[in-house]
């Protein structure tokens, strides 16, 4: 079985996902990952990390995939998701990430492993 604290080794302890947070984050390449009580539900990849963590919490359906997710999935539970709404879900994850300059590789890595709910396409294995 894969251990997923052994894939991320090398990634920040998780903090709460808040716009502070994110602000935190370095303006680099990187890949993040959303956890739901310590599972990953979500690896991202980016030229910006910063940047990118605050558009998933201010932004909307059409500029994040971990938005338009998490949105569906508060729609099953009831009346349409509002980006408050969702922004508030993320706010009660965390979050972590990783410098790398190979972001694209180190997230298809992880979701290949991991297979986190909230990516929608998962990598074809290479052979």
């Amino acid at each position: 079985m894969i251990d997923a604290d052994d894939l991320l080794a090398g990634f920040t302890p998780p903090q709460a996902y808040t716009m502070e947070t994110a602000a935190g984050a370095p303006a680099a390449p990187g890949v993040h990952v959303v956890l739901d009580g310590g599972t990953v539900i979500y690896v991202g990849r980016t030229g910006n990390l910063r940047d990118r963590l605050r558009q998933h919490l201010t932004g909307n359906r059409d500029s994040s995939v971990l938005h338009q997710q998490v949105g569906a999935e508060l729609d099953r539970r009831g009346p349409a998701a509002t980006a408050r709404d969702i922004a508030g879900w993320l706010a009660g994850r965390e979050v972590r990430w990783q410098q790398t300059d190979n972001p694209e590789g180190t997230k298809e890595a992880l979701v290949l492993a991991l297979r986190p709910r909230f990516n929608r396409q998962l990598p074809k294995p290479r052979n």
